[in-house]
């Protein structure tokens, strides 16, 4: 079986954008970003919520920039070809190698949890906690920004029950970006 992988960068005060939805604290430098690059490698489908997916359908032509760096070029011909899954009920149609879903979240990640193939990555706090809540994730990737944003989006939902986990990885850039990889316990 898959795995679904939720990984997002997050402050460290446990937010993946501000108040006003900014993401500009988290820009990784050239060595996070060929981290982010080989962990996408190794992914077989990206899910993402409506919000996620409009921030990253830039990569869709990202190749086509003059200025973008040679790390930004991988990462978008690593992006263009991995399949995508956006879930929303308030999207039209969706761009390159991507389908929408408009309903039955939870059996469509039961499904594709469940097709042989590589792990799934997962993106996006709305769709994040619909499948947190329900069970479904197996893995949490955090890369851990030394910014305290006072409030936003939260990483995780709020819990009925807690989630026990164990460590699996740690890893510090450069950057002062701390990545922590918890499974399931």
């Amino acid at each position: 079986m898959r795995k679904l992988i939720y990984s997002m960068g997050v402050s460290l005060d446990g937010f993946i954008a501000g108040r006003n939805g900014e993401i500009d604290w988290g820009a990784p430098d050239e060595e996070l970003h060929r981290f982010h690059n080989q962990q996408m490698r190794e992914i077989g489908a990206h899910l993402c919520g409506r919000r996620l997916y409009e921030t990253m359908v830039y990569w869709e032509t990202a190749d086509e920039n003059p200025s973008a760096t040679e790390y930004e070029l991988e990462f978008a011909r690593i992006w263009q070809n991995l399949p995508k899954i956006v879930f929303s009920k308030t999207l039209e149609k969706v761009e390159g190698n991507a389908r929408l879903v408009r309903d039955g979240v939870v059996e469509e990640v039961a499904k594709l949890k469940a097709q042989p193939g590589t792990d799934l990555a997962l993106g996006g706090a709305g769709l994040a906690s619909t499948l947190i809540e329900l069970g479904l994730v197996d893995e949490y990737r955090l890369f851990v920004s030394p910014v305290v944003l006072g409030g936003g989006t939260p990483f995780f939902p709020a819990l009925e029950e807690r989630i026990d986990l164990e460590l699996a990885e740690t890893r510090t850039f450069g950057s002062r970006v701390v990545y922590v990889r918890y499974r399931k316990a």
